[in-house]
C-alpha cells in the first residue's frame, strides 16, 4: 500500500494494519525534480517550526536552500501552495516515523504505548528545531481561518482521533477498563505529549520527556482493569 500523508483516523489505522509494509509494492523511484521538491519541503518544514509557517515565503525559502526565486516558482506557484505542500511533507514524515512503526505492535495497548513513545522520540530526534511541526503550526494559526490552518488542524485532530480509537480497541481487548472515558483519556495522554514537546523545545534538556513517560505509565496503569479508583 502506498502510504499517503493521512489523517490518523481509526479507519486509516485499520487499513494500514491490513496491508503490512512487507506486502507493499516497491516505491516508484523519484525523478530529480521530485527529489529536489522533497528536499525543499524538508527545509521549509524546519523553517516553519522556528520562524512560523505564515512567515514562510518563496523568497525566504529560496535564500535558505540557495536557489533562485524563479527556480522555486517552478515547484510552487504561490505562498499558500508552498505552505500546504510543507504540511503534507511534515505529515508524511510523521506517518513514517511515528504511525507506521506503531501499527506493527501486536496489541492495541502496545500500539497506544508505541504511538506515545515514538511521538516523543520524533521530537527528541531534532528533525524540526521547533519541536512537533503540527503543534507549532496549530498554535500559530489557531485563530486564522483558511486552507492552511484548516489542514494543519485536521491532521492534528486526526492524531487525537487515532489515539482515542486505539484506546477503544484496547478496551475491547480487555487491556484498559471499559469504564474509562476514551475521549477523556486520549485528551490526557495527548496533553502529556504536547507539554513535553513544548518544554523540551524551550529548555533543551530531557527532564520533560522523562516526566511525560512517567505520567503516561502512571495514567495507563490507573486505567487498567481492576484498578481501585479513589
Amino acid at each position: 500500500m502506498n502510504v499517503r500523508p493521512v489523517v490518523l483516523t481509526c479507519q486509516a489505522m485499520t487499513a494500514s494494519r491490513a496491508h503490512p509494509a512487507s506486502a507493499q509494492p516497491p516505491r516508484r523511484r523519484r525523478s530529480d525534480g521530485e527529489r529536489s521538491r522533497a528536499a525543499i519541503l524538508r527545509e521549509a518544514a524546519k523553517l516553519a517550526t522556528v520562524e512560523g509557517i505564515d512567515g514562510l515565503s518563496i523568497a525566504r525559502l529560496a535564500d535558505a536552500v540557495g536557489m533562485s526565486k524563479s527556480g522555486l516558482f517552478a515547484h510552487f506557484g504561490s505562498k499558500e501552495e508552498l505552505q500546504l505542500a510543507t504540511i503534507e511533507m511534515a505529515s508524511e514524515v510523521f506517518v513514517e516515523q511515528v504511525v507506521q512503526p506503531a501499527l506493527a505492535a501486536p496489541s492495541a495497548i502496545e500500539r497506544l504505548r508505541q504511538l506515545a513513545e515514538l511521538f516523543l522520540r520524533h521530537v527528541e530526534s531534532g528533525i524540526y528545531p521547533g519541536g512537533c511541526f503540527f503543534s507549532s503550526v496549530a498554535a500559530e494559526l489557531d485563530t486564522r481561518r483558511g486552507p492552511v490552518r484548516d489542514r494543519a488542524i485536521e491532521i492534528q485532530d486526526g492524531w487525537l482521533t487515532g489515539i482515542e480509537a486505539t484506546i477503544r480497541e484496547a478496551q475491547a481487548e480487555g487491556a484498559l477498563d471499559s469504564a474509562e472515558d476514551a475521549a477523556q483519556l486520549a485528551f490526557e495522554l495527548d496533553a502529556y505529549l504536547l507539554l513535553a514537546n513544548m518544554q523540551f523545545v524551550a529548555r533543551q534538556e530531557p527532564t520533560p520527556m522523562t516526566r511525560a513517560r512517567r505520567a503516561l505509565d502512571v495514567r495507563l496503569a490507573a486505567a487498567a482493569p481492576g484498578t481501585v479508583r479513589a
